[in-house]
Parts: structure tokens; sequence; C-alpha cells
């Protein structure tokens, strides 16, 4: 049976087709239909929101600086859920119930689990998609076209030139893409390789092959995917951790010799990160040299055919589930962790009582535009003119491979392709990484498989980025309509993002960081930075000065308005005061850090100092004073419409 677009009442608006039920495919598709367009959302994976509902509630984000627009309301969502200005850390379920909300718009319609079956091109356009759930096949005609799937899979029907694996340094100028073996999630030195310890002719273990690292070097491999694991230790919302049928033991055989060598690790989260979650949940993610990552499976995945995938998503489901109930029940694993282990089971209200049905995906295709984003981007070198978002995240890899190094003459278990640097600040992210070669396609936006190396994919494949650039990529295939996606203005994008950052006429936030001119800094005071404050810098006071006082003389704004300071916890003076001065009203805010909650990767959060209600006019000013013996911390302040 063939269907087509005949659905759609409004044949005037553009027509947009977005493949990928991702966090950036639903920002996207809401982000064209708040534009104007009519919109079908292809949705292969059956669920919404990609990662971000797919178990990874504990959010990566380098800066929550770079996070804005239709990303930062879903955050602000969340929050509202948790009595918080904002949450970066939640349940799936409920990330999944935000992303069906912005999802049921009335020019959305959502086409739930069809995959991509050909790409009809021509005059370098893509004139027509055909996707198919198995019984139904529909053939899908659109002005514009989003890729926001994880592996690129309309990009590469469509001919765009794409990549995977690791370039080597040279291709780009970098120092950290290629092969690297650094010491993060690393064995310690004498893992033995051997089935027999010690005896080479027994042959190597499972997973294991002769491997020599040459710096640098570029090659084909992908990272290592995973599961993001959602248990619980609630009794009344578990599903317990049973023995997975096909379950082997011997596959964890170097988990054993990695225990037998750490003698002193006696905890499951000396193993795996875990992470605590709302509603006594977790997000486990991998921590060390063997754990949740399957080092070798991810490599067929980029390029592999709809069943090839499905056999390699049942071996990481299978080799995941192995792995719970191993360090629940196998006599070498220490009394401590097993004991530990079996207080936990899977969440009855997330995924059906087992593991997510969403991959976590690291990395798989990658376009190659004409802007590529490379290191020199990671670390603040270019300046491109059609900047539209921004990246702040370590330059990330998991580990690649895994195999048998000689040192010293002994062999021994090593993982390869871990890398964790430092970039700098926030930086740019141009409007060109998302955009084919104009002589490829000029109907196509990649907001997920953008253009980048491998290792600055690494720092920009974070979902809170991801949904800024599905804004940005649904906002621009509304505003190219028939024409080039390429001949969409980025000024034009940044302009309506800052004025409307939420597609709905509602009034944006206000924000002053401490880079602003509306600043008062006293001569006592610097500018600091250390990657824990709103943006790359903050304003410090020496131990135990109280003598000067930072005021921000904020913009006239009538409205009424709430007004936050962005506050560190873990390094900051536990005693700053606050004043809000609105109009002749003045609220004085002591503030207790040592009993200020923050969660998450970041080290700040949002705390209120008072409402300003200023419908009748009047000046704002917010006034910070040191009141302790360490040094005082000033940094953003926001006011968000508040009535």
């Amino acid at each position: 049976m063939l269907a087509a677009w005949t659905a759609f009442s409004c044949h005037h608006a553009p027509r947009v087709v977005v493949y990928g039920g991702t966090s950036a495919g639903v920002v996207a598709a809401y982000s064209a239909a708040q534009s104007g367009a009519e919109v079908v959302l292809v949705v292969p994976e059956g669920r919404l929101g990609g990662m971000t509902a797919g178990g990874l509630g504990y959010t990566d984000i380098g800066n929550k600086q770079v996070v804005t627009g239709l990303s930062k309301k879903f955050y602000r969502l969340t929050g509202q859920r948790y009595g918080h200005l904002e949450s970066w850390i939640f349940e799936p379920h409920v990330a999944e119930e935000i992303f069906r909300q912005f999802a049921t718009h009335p020019h959305i319609r959502i086409m739930d689990g069809c995959y991509l079956t050909a790409a009809d091109t021509a005059g370098g356009r893509i004139r027509a998609i055909g996707v198919s759930d198995g019984t139904t096949h529909t053939h899908l005609v659109a002005d514009s076209f989003i890729d926001a799937s994880y592996e690129g899979d309309l990009m590469a029907a469509a001919g765009v030139s794409w990549t995977s694996g690791r370039e080597g340094n040279e291709v780009y100028g970098e120092t950290w893409n290629g092969q690297q073996m650094l010491k993060g999630h690393q064995f310690p030195d004498g893992i033995d390789p051997y089935r027999i310890p010690g005896r080479p002719d027994s042959g190597l273990l499972p997973g294991l092959a002769e491997m020599t690292v040459d710096p640098g070097r570029g090659d084909s491999l992908i990272q290592a995917y995973n599961f993001r694991i959602c248990l619980t230790d609630s009794l009344e919302n578990q599903v317990q951790i049973t023995r997975p049928q096909g379950y082997d033991p011997d596959r964890y055989e170097l988990f054993r010799r990695l225990m037998q060598a750490q003698p002193e690790k006696q905890s499951p989260k000396d193993y795996l990160i875990w992470n605590e979650m709302p509603g006594r949940k977790t997000d486990i993610n991998n921590r060390g040299g063997f754990s949740s990552d399957v080092i070798g499976l991810s490599q067929g995945w980029p390029g592999g055919t709809r069943e090839e995938r499905q056999a390699l998503f049942q071996a990481h489901k299978e080799y995941t589930e192995g792995l719970l109930y191993f360090l629940g029940h196998d006599p070498a694993v220490p009394q401590a962790i097993r004991d530990e282990m079996l207080r936990w089971g899977y969440a009855k209200d997330e995924f059906g009582g087992g593991l997510s049905p969403q991959l976590y995906v690291r990395e798989a295709r990658r376009m190659v535009g004409e802007w590529v984003c490379t290191q020199a981007d990671c670390e603040g070198r270019t300046d491109p003119e059609d900047a539209i978002a921004m990246a702040a995240y370590t330059m990330d890899s998991h580990n690649c491979r895994r195999g048998v190094i000689l040192q010293d003459g002994k062999a021994m278990v090593k993982n390869e392709g871990n890398v964790e640097v430092p970039g700098g600040g926030p930086y740019p992210i141009p409007y060109r990484a998302l955009t084919p070669k104009r002589s490829e396609c000029t109907n196509l936006l990649v907001p997920v498989c953008l253009s980048a190396s491998h290792i600055a994919y690494g720092s920009i494949r974070m979902e809170p980025v991801f949904m800024v650039l599905g804004q940005v990529c649904g906002m621009a295939a509304a505003m190219a309509g028939s024409g080039a996606v390429q001949d969409v203005s980025a000024q034009a994008i940044r302009a309506r993002m800052e004025a409307d950052p939420y597609l709905d006429g509602s009034t944006p936030d206000v924000i002053i960081d401490d880079d602003s001119p509306l600043i008062d800094i006293p001569e006592n005071w610097r500018r600091d930075w250390a990657g824990t404050g709103y943006g790359p810098t903050f304003l410090r006071s020496e131990p135990g000065d109280t003598t000067g006082t930072v005021v921000y003389h904020l913009p006239e704004r009538r409205g009424t308005w709430a007004v936050y300071t962005y506050q560190q916890k873990v390094w900051s003076n536990p005693y700053p005061v606050y004043v809000l001065r609105a109009g002749d009203k003045e609220t004085v805010t002591p503030v207790d850090l040592h009993t200020l909650a923050i969660s998450g990767q970041t080290a700040g959060e949002w705390i209120p100092v008072g409402t300003a209600d200023l419908r009748r006019g009047g000046t704002l000013s917010v006034s910070f004073r040191n009141a302790g013996n360490l040094p005082g911390k000033a940094d953003a302040v926001v006011l968000v419409p508040a009535g």
C-alpha cells in the first residue's frame, strides 16, 4: 500500500519531513511547525526523545550558557516537575512525556515505527523519501528534509558526503584525533590476556586481539556504545535482575581478573558511574577498564542494515543484562558488591521494567559539509561569521577497541581510544556545519550527524546541544521554503532565537553575565575562569574581603520578574548576601550555600533572590557582597517572566 502527503490540509505552507525521533528531531519538528510549516515526524525508534528520554537523565553538559531556546525550555519543563527553575536530572518517562507534548502539535503528523526505505533525489534536491512500518509503504514529498537520526541514514541515502571512524591528526591539523591510549577507563598494567593465565598457547580471551597503537593515526573504528541503565532500590517498583537466556559467565572473565587486581574496590559504583536520580532511580554509565561499554560491537552500526542493527542491539542487550546478573551472582565478585547489587532491580515504570529501547549510539556517520568543526573550534581558535549555537563539553571519546599489547616484554590487556581533554570556554558552531555542500543537496539539514571531525564531534554531541541545533534546523527549513537551505540567513535565525527563543511570542529571559557593561565591579574584585561558572568567567574577591559590592544594573523591563543568581557551591563562600532593589522596594537575601542542593555535572545552580514587580516601571538592581572568610564569587543574574 502506498500513502502520500495528502493528509495535510494547508498546501501553501512549507512542507518539512523530519527523520528521527531523537531529542533534536522532536525539537526540529516543533520549531518548523511553530515557524509555519506542515511537518511529518518519522520515528523509526518507536519512542520520542532519543537518549534524553532513553535513560540519559543525568545530563551531559559542559556549561549551561550554551543551552538556549527550546532546549532550555525542555529543562525548565523538567524543573517544573521537580520544583526547580530547571532540572538537569530527571526520570526517563518524564522526559518522554515532555517530548510528547512538543510533538502534539496541530501541524505535526507523527509516523511511529517507520524506517527509511529510499530517497528520491534529482538536481541536487531530495524530491521524496520512502518510509515503511513493515506493512504500509509511504511516499513523503516535501520542500525540505531534516535528518535528525543518530546514524545519518537519510543523509547517506541522499548522496551527501559523510565519514565515520577517526581521522588522522594530519587531516585537520589536530592533536587528539586518531588512535589514543590514555589512562582514562583503562586496565591497570599486568592483566593477563590468555584463557589460561601465562599460557599463550591457550588462546586469547573473547574480544581480544593483538594490538599496536600508533598515536594520532586514523582508522575506521567507532567508539563504544552502551545502555544508560535505569535501576531502582524501591521494592514496590522493582523488577528483579534474573539470569538472562544464553548467559555465558566466561564472557566476563576479564572482569574477574580486573577485580582480583583491585581488591580495594568493594562497590558496584567502583565499576559503574552510578548517578542517583529522582524516584529512587539511577542513570548508570560506563566506568573503568571493563564496564557497561561493549567495546568492539559498535563497528558495524553506522552503515549497517536494519537487520544488522537489530542483531547488534540484541548483542548489546545480552551483554548488559549478563553484566548486571554477573555483578550480583558470580562467586568471583566480592561479596560486598554482590550484596549491594541485589538491592537493585529494573524500574517497573521505565521501559516496561527492563533496559532502554534506545541504545546509546554515541557516534556513527558524520557529514562532510562546507564547514567541518575540528579541534580548533573546540579550543576557540575560530570565529565563524555564521555561528548559530554553542558547545562547551570536553573533547570526549569512549574506547574504540580492546586488545593485547607488549610492555617490557609482557603481554597485557589494554583499551584504546578513550580521550577526555578540555578544549576551552563555550565556542560557536556555524550554520554551515548543518548544511551539506551546495553541490550535493540544497534541501537537507543535519543537526545530529553534523559536519565535524571525530574529536570535535565528541565535544558537540551532547543532547542539550542537539536540541539547540534541532531548533535551528526546524526554523531554517521553514524559512527556506522551496529554496536552498544554504541561502537561509544565520543572522536572521540568531535574531529570532534571541527575540522569541520559545517560538511562541512569550517574553524571553533577561540574562546579565559577569562580562556585561551593566555591572559595577569594585577594584578589589577580579575576573576568573575555572570552568565552574555560568559562561566562561565569573567575578572573584580575595578571601575575607567584605569591603566591595558588585552591583548588577538590570535593563529596564516592565512586568513581574522572578530574579535568580547563578551561584557555585563547593568552592564558594557559604554566606553571600544579595540585595534586590526594584523601584523603591528592597529585598535582602542571605544565602547559606551549605544548604544549597546542586545536582548534575555543573558546579552551580540558579537560586532565587526575590521577585521584582515593575509593572509600573522603575529601575532594578541586584547587589552582591561577600559576608564570610572565603573568596566571594559573583556570576550571572537572570530575570524570568513571572506573570
